[in-house]
């Protein structure tokens, strides 16, 4: 199957290793990937800011810069679920721009959903020697609608030891600019998440959310704490990692 990739903003900027990584998983899962390098942001940030006029130009941008047809896969449910669903709402007073939007929303996908329930492919050879835990990203748990999907693939991954923490689906503080304007309340909250973590024992959080994985890792990093944060494309491209 032929597949464009779209790379979110903090995948590029701050984990392009991820990015890779999530190629390398898409063409081992039999995909020919198409990465136009033209893409810039899908204009979620703009859009949740209130700035609907900025976030209208983005929209536009995305739709020229995939235009192909193909299906459009992007390591974040964050992205692709502001896409499918506010996208429409972006152009609801035009009517031609409108017809593009849903043409091409029922095309965009979640990496994890297109792997289990479109390829219906959930083991890559991966290998990975340390015990995790999962953290369900506010956009993939209730804006995408993903939560067995990420786990289904990490239960593939050889010697790989999956423990369910506590308040798994509570958000971990970030919340977009949520954590900018309330910053007390979201370190507070980042906090209990990493807590909650470090009492199953696992050696790393796991998140399909670059964002929601820098919130935390920054956290883990000032307190010196015995975690890490790790994107699940990067344990899915794994062997064995020390």
């Amino acid at each position: 199957m032929e597949v464009d990739v779209f790379i979110p903003c903090f995948i590029d900027q701050l984990y392009p290793e991820t990015a890779s990584n999530f190629i390398k998983v898409l063409e081992k899962a039999g995909c020919k990937v198409f990465y136009n390098p033209a893409q810039t942001c899908c204009g979620q940030p703009s859009f949740n800011s209130g700035y609907w006029k900025e976030t209208r130009e983005l929209a536009k941008k995305f739709l020229i810069d995939f235009n192909s047809g193909r299906v459009i896969v992007a390591p974040s449910a964050s992205c692709t679920g502001f896409i499918r669903n506010y996208y429409e709402k972006l152009f609801a007073d035009d009517v031609v721009l409108l017809a593009e939007v849903k043409k091409l929303t029922p095309k965009v996908f979640e990496f994890t959903d297109f792997l289990v329930n479109h390829l219906k492919q959930t083991e890559f050879g991966a290998e990975f020697h340390h015990k995790v835990t999962f953290h369900d990203a506010c956009s993939g748990l209730r804006e995408y609608g993903i939560k067995d999907e990420p786990r289904i693939l990490l239960r593939n991954v050889k010697s790989l030891e999956l423990i369910e923490m506590a308040n798994t689906n509570v958000c971990c503080g970030f919340g977009g600019t949520f954590s900018a304007k309330f910053h007390h309340i979201s370190t507070a909250m980042t906090e209990q998440k990493v807590e909650n973590a470090l009492k199953t024992g696992a050696e790393y959080i796991v998140s399909t959310e670059a964002s929601c994985l820098m919130n935390i890792e920054a956290y883990i990093r000032k307190q010196k704490l015995p975690i890490k944060a790790i994107h699940l494309a990067d344990i899915l491209a794994a062997k064995i990692t020390d």
